[in-house]
Formats: structure tokens, C-alpha cells, sequence
């Protein structure tokens, strides 16, 4: 009610870290959602945020659907759909290139490599023996770890090291990121 906006870090003790001042009413959260997207025809398995591109969404789709489908945030809008032939359980996204990763379930339990966007398959990755439930990036972004149905953990080199420019530029933009918000 009185018309500040507070940032809240709960993780420390002191964790009102900022306080914004500005309005002179009353500050209201949005409370109604911005899209509902209602194309998948089963339960929703798999959510994962592009890299790339910050306003796509891919999502998966359970064993009645099948599907990736590719969502622009901005406007609630499917922009593509691609039946996977089984449920998709879990989606990644290369950190390094236009590559997206799916695990899935029945019948072959696979995780599946694909190029975006033309959503070619590059390689599908078997070993597990039931749904691949899950799907962890290692913070290098090369090798993924998939947990399963079947009680086990595998670890896979999926994608390839980031090209070292990439990498040098990162780091330097990370640094002159860092070093401002410093100064602040």
C-alpha cells in the first residue's frame, strides 16, 4: 500500500537486498496468467527455455501426445509441432549451439538429438531400460546426465566443447557484467 516495491532475497539473513521507490499507489502483482496454450492433447511432461532466443518455450508432450512444440512467449503463439513417435519426458537445450535434446519413454527409452530449428534427427542415444525421466547439463554444457525409470544414471557426451572464442567472450562479458553491477 505504500507504493515501494521490495527485492527479496531469502537465501541471507538481511533479505530485503533493495528497495525501489517511484509509485504513489498501491503496487499489484499481475494476477491473471499472460497465455494459456491448450495444443498438447496429454499431460505436459517437459518445459525447457531457449538459450538463443528468449522468447521460446519448448515443451513435451506424455504418451497420448507425443509432441514438441515450440511456443513464442510473446504472443501465446505454437510455432511448431513435431511428433517424437513416443512420450517426451524431458527436454535440454545445447548451450552451445541450435541443438535440443529429448528423453522419452515407451517404447525405446531414448534421449534423441535434434537440430533446430528444421527439427532434423541427428542421433538417438539408447541404453536405458525404462522412461528417461530426467535430464541434468553439466555446467561446461558437453556432457548430460539421464535419470530413469530403470534406477540408473548414464552419462552422455552429447554436445560438443563451446568453440574457445565463445568461450573467451563469455567470460569477458560475464566479467564486465559482474564489475558493473560492482560499481552499483
Amino acid at each position: 500500500m505504500d507504493g515501494k516495491i521490495v527485492n527479496n532475497d531469502v537465501r541471507i539473513r538481511d533479505h530485503a537486498v533493495q528497495t525501489y521507490r517511484g509509485h504513489s499507489q498501491e503496487v499489484c502483482g499481475r494476477t491473471q496468467w499472460l497465455h494459456r496454450m491448450e495444443d498438447h492433447s496429454a499431460a505436459v511432461k517437459a518445459l525447457a527455455w531457449c538459450p538463443f532466443q528468449s522468447n521460446l518455450l519448448a515443451s513435451g508432450g506424455g504418451a497420448n501426445d507425443r509432441c514438441i512444440k515450440f511456443w513464442n512467449t510473446h504472443t501465446g503463439a505454437c510455432l511448431n509441432s513435431v511428433d517424437t513417435g513416443s512420450q517426451v519426458c524431458a527436454l535440454l537445450w545445447n548451450k552451445n549451439d541450435r541443438e535440443l535434446l529429448s528423453s522419452h519413454g515407451f517404447t525405446q527409452n531414448q534421449l534423441t538429438l535434434w537440430k533446430y530449428p528444421s527439427m532434423a534427427k541427428m542421433a538417438d542415444l539408447n541404453g536405458h531400460t525404462s522412461r528417461v525421466l530426467f535430464m541434468a547439463q553439466s555446467p561446461d554444457g558437453c556432457t548430460v546426465a539421464s535419470a530413469a525409470a530403470d534406477e540408473t544414471l548414464r552419462f552422455w557426451n552429447v554436445f560438443p566443447e563451446a568453440p574457445k572464442s565463445a568461450v573467451k567472450e563469455k567470460t569477458t562479458q560475464s566479467r564486465l557484467f559482474n564489475s558493473y553491477n560492482h560499481l552499483r
